[in-house]
């Protein structure tokens, strides 16, 4: 028997062997090499002529790593062993097969696997698709893309319920290294074998980390790309867009970002189409001017690009291009559009594009018509090189943030941020789809899908499902409205009724209050590759439910969203959702529910389904902000109900810096409930980075709160009151540096147990919607009425509970009284019969 040399060291001491290759080196003979990136990954490479791959790959780009702990065994058979899979090739024996490679996951490991070439997965959790053009739902309804009636078919994605997952790289593009700008090369032709093997379990989340190692990571998307984007196509005049603008203003709804579509360019047949690239001055008299007056605005502009048909002879820059790559102007031939062209490239940035970024234009959408393929490089693809040129150009030539948004392209192009996911058909069947899809793009770590809110192609707006669309919206990656050329598909909120218009103004400012915790977890996406919509079995890998819930998903770390995807019944949508196990707070309706099962939850069209982790702290903003621009002045603290303690690390940097790695600055927020005290800290800031505010206004809102019997900030007496709506107490914190340290302590009275019960019981929603509907009754041919007795009172539970919160015990126990006997109380009142039924109905009565 041959004797077996064993060794057990860290694989990042091999490299000094090898100094020229890559770190974490496990082994390296002729023809072979192993390389270990972590616990979880190996990379395999065979090459029959001894050449191996030391440069990025379009897929990776990440040839460092940290140190890993690796046992190597080397004989007839070569063994490397790590904590969660042991790997065995027989030495020699040529390219990687099935009769010379296994690799088997460690001993007691969650999901026990042995793998072997050419394995096929069985439970693939899957990716995401290029575009969802022309598709109802999941079906497509028009377009170009597939035939019609076909179904999306996703990609697959780095996560398996099998617990592992290969990658070839094998015939993949290189990076040529050029230490100015990195293009395109084609990889050896020499029948190498490049693999990557991923082993994890169901931890999920370890997973995408181990595939950022060598993949690269998330970047951080500039703050403002949280904010509200307006696009429509539209033909658009410098005169329209600041009469919109000025609406906008009128009716102080926020705004950041401003899509300018094709027709921003000539569009007519001789002077443009798809692909133009002069500005039009029949609707823009002078562009430079109309983009000064954006940004003197703080709105950040993107311009629509269509790239496919290179350029043509009547655009303006069309001489100055033709002169930088040798054409003779005067054959007026076209430039033909080459994505693989590197002076042709730098020229269209030259010429046209960085000129325009000068003037104003913030970055660029990439929308889908070019071919698929690059014309000189067969197989790469033209979206996946186009999303890399024109990040990679913005990283090399700004000191703002890159951000660039466009199609899916492929493995990798979670490094470039925001995607376009195309022309979806106005309906429900679309809304429905969409939560699924968006959160099973994190498993790409394409976690920043921009949808078309409301959908873009149809006849008319259906007012509700557009709230609701709207409403997803807010908690959604980016929330970006849009609509094809049809003069009824408006979609700006002062176009609707007051009902409807109040919503969808709501909609936008509950995305704007959630700006500093959605900031926060995409610094969480690009540290740690969580993205901020996350199928719900990233957290419960083992929960049979988890797989079969598509519609719902967390958002970040405390939030489960689980939209509302069907019109309403008699005043009503309904929800069937899942809660994992533990507590979670119904943030609609102020209801505290127990985990561990599905449910069917109700809702009007005031209220959204979405469920916050119990005792979880969700840092917000205090004032509504006309964008996200500035750094936020005042941060509410949302302290929810449930828990004993909680903690949150509130994140934060300039917000449009390219030096985020470095400079930001973290608050540390937590809590303590022992009996009757809350106490609440907020600690002093760590970090810097420029523009940070010296001093900032903190609120603390607790939800589902009692009236305190009093309240302390640093040991003095705070000012503090009720918001009887939220059944939430908010305490003033004054203003204070920064770098320091604030407690909070809040002092409860013991109140009757059932009064207890009820602010976490649905308290908020029973007199919400009393409130509402009482109002809307009056317009069902109830005009006259003028209600009485006990009724009149129920209606304005919300003010009483404002004016007077140090009744709160007793109005509660009065209302409580009131509502289980609210049908005897309805045949009080001089209204009609089905009237009466309606209200029932409406705010889904019943007596308990």
């Amino acid at each position: 028997m041959k004797k077996f040399l064993l060794a057990s060291v860290l694989c990042v001491v091999m490299h000094a062997a090898f100094a020229q290759q890559p770190s974490n080196v496990a082994y390296e003979d002729a023809r072979v090499r192993f390389t270990v990136i972590a616990d979880g990954v190996i990379r395999m490479e065979y090459a029959p002529d001894g050449k191996f791959v030391d440069a990025k790959s379009l897929l990776a780009v990440e040839r460092e790593y940290a140190p890993v702990d690796c046992r190597v065994r080397t004989g007839g058979w070569i063994e490397l062993s790590t904590s969660r899979m042991t790997l065995r090739y027989k030495r020699g024996s040529g390219p990687f097969s099935a009769a010379n490679l296994q690799i088997r996951s460690a001993a007691g490991a969650d999901v026990p696997f042995v793998w072997r070439p050419g394995q096929k997965q069985t439970g693939n959790l899957k990716g995401t698709a290029r575009t969802l053009d022309g598709f109802d739902g999941d079906e497509l309804a028009f377009g170009y893309v597939a035939p019609y009636g076909s179904r999306l078919q996703l990609e697959d994605g780095l996560l398996a319920t099998d617990g592992w997952t290969l990658l070839d790289d094998s015939k993949n593009y290189l990076f040529d290294g050029d230490p100015e700008w990195e293009w395109v090369e084609e990889r050896p032709e020499n029948g190498g074998q490049d693999w990557y093997f991923m082993a994890y379990g169901h931890d999920y989340k370890q997973a995408l980390k181990d595939f950022t190692l060598f993949a690269g990571k998330i970047p951080l998307p500039p703050r403002y790309a949280f904010g509200f984007w307006w696009s429509r196509w539209w033909a658009y005049s410098d005169h329209e867009m600041r009469a919109m603008l000025a609406n906008f203003e009128r009716c102080r709804i926020p705004l950041d970002v401003l899509v300018i579509d094709t027709d921003w360019h000539h569009t007519r047949p001789g002077q443009g189409g798809w692909t133009g690239w002069t500005w039009n001055e029949e609707l823009f008299p002078d562009y430079r001017k109309f983009l000064g007056y954006l940004g003197g605005k703080g709105l950040k502009v993107t311009l629509n690009l269509h790239p496919a048909d290179g350029v043509k002879p009547f655009e303006a820059a069309y001489e100055a291009m033709a002169r930088d790559l040798n054409i003779d102007p005067t054959t007026r031939k076209p430039i033909e559009w080459i994505t693989s062209d590197k002076p042709f490239i730098r020229s269209l940035f030259r010429r046209i594009l960085d000129p325009y970024r000068e003037a104003g234009v913030d970055f660029w959408w990439l929308d889908w018509q070019q071919e698929q393929y690059d014309k000189r490089l067969a197989s790469l693809s033209n979206t996946w090189w186009l999303n890399y040129i024109f990040f990679s150009q913005m990283e090399h030539r700004a000191a703002e943030r890159p951000l660039l948004y466009h199609r899916w392209g492929g493995l990798g192009n979670h490094r470039y941020q925001i995607g376009f996911a195309g022309d979806a058909l106005i309906s429900w069947r679309s809304l429905a789809y969409q939560p699924y899809f968006n959160a099973t793009a994190s498993n790409v770590l394409y976690g920043y899908w921009s949808q078309d809110i409301g959908g873009f192609r149809g006849d008319r707006i259906d007012p509700e499902l557009y709230v609701r669309w709207m409403q997803f919206g807010a908690f959604s990656p980016i929330m970006r409205v849009h609509s094809t050329k049809n003069e009824d598909l408006n979609k700006e909120p002062w176009c609707f009724d007051a009902r409807y218009a109040n919503l969808l103004h709501r909609a936008i400012a509950d995305r704007y209050a959630m700006a500093p915790y959605i900031y926060t977890m995409a610094r969480k996406a690009h540290d740690e590759a969580l993205p901020l919509c996350r199928p719900m079995y990233y957290d419960s890998p083992e929960a049979a439910e988890a797989y079969d819930c598509p519609n719902q998903y967390m958002f970040g770390d405390d939030l489960l969203v689980s939209p509302v995807v069907t019109p309403m019944v008699r005043e009503l949508s309904s929800v069937d959702v899942w809660l994992p196990e533990g507590r979670w707070y119904e943030w609609a309706t102020g209801t505290l529910l127990e985990g561990g099962c599905r449910m069917t939850r109700r809702f009007t069209l005031e209220e959204y389904p979405v469920y916050v982790r119990a005792g979880a702290i969700v840092p917000m903003l205090a004032d509504e902000p006309e964008n996200l621009k500035s750094q936020y002045e005042a941060i509410r603290i949302a302290v929810f109900p449930g828990g004993e303690s909680g903690a949150f690390d509130l994140y934060e940097d300039n917000g449009d810096d390219v030096r985020y790695e470095a400079d930001y600055a973290v608050t540390p927020l937590r809590y303590e409930r022992r009996g009757d005290v809350l106490s609440v800290r907020i600690g002093a800031r760590k970090g810097h980075y420029d523009g940070m505010l010296a001093e900032r206004r903190f609120e603390l809102k607790v939800l589902a709160s009692a009236w305190p019997r009093s309240v302390t900030v640093n040991g003095r007496p705070a000012e503090y009151e009720y918001e009887g709506g939220e059944l939430a107490l908010v305490v003033k914190i004054p203003e204070a540096a920064c770098d320091t340290d604030q407690v909070v302590e809040v002092i409860y009275d013991e109140i009757a147990p059932e009064v207890a019960a009820d602010l976490t019981g649905g308290l908020k929603a029973k007199i919400r919607r009393l409130a509402d509907r009482m109002i809307d009754l009056k317009f069902r041919k109830e005009a006259l009425i003028t209600y009485s007795g006990e009724l009149a009172p129920m209606g304005s539970m919300i003010e009483e509970l404002t004016y007077h919160p140090e009744r709160l015990e007793e109005s509660v126990i009065r209302f409580d009284e009131d509502y289980r006997r609210l049908i005897g109380i309805l045949d009080r009142q001089s209204m009609r019969e089905e009237n009466r039924f309606w209200l029932l109905q409406a705010i889904d009565w019943n007596d308990r």
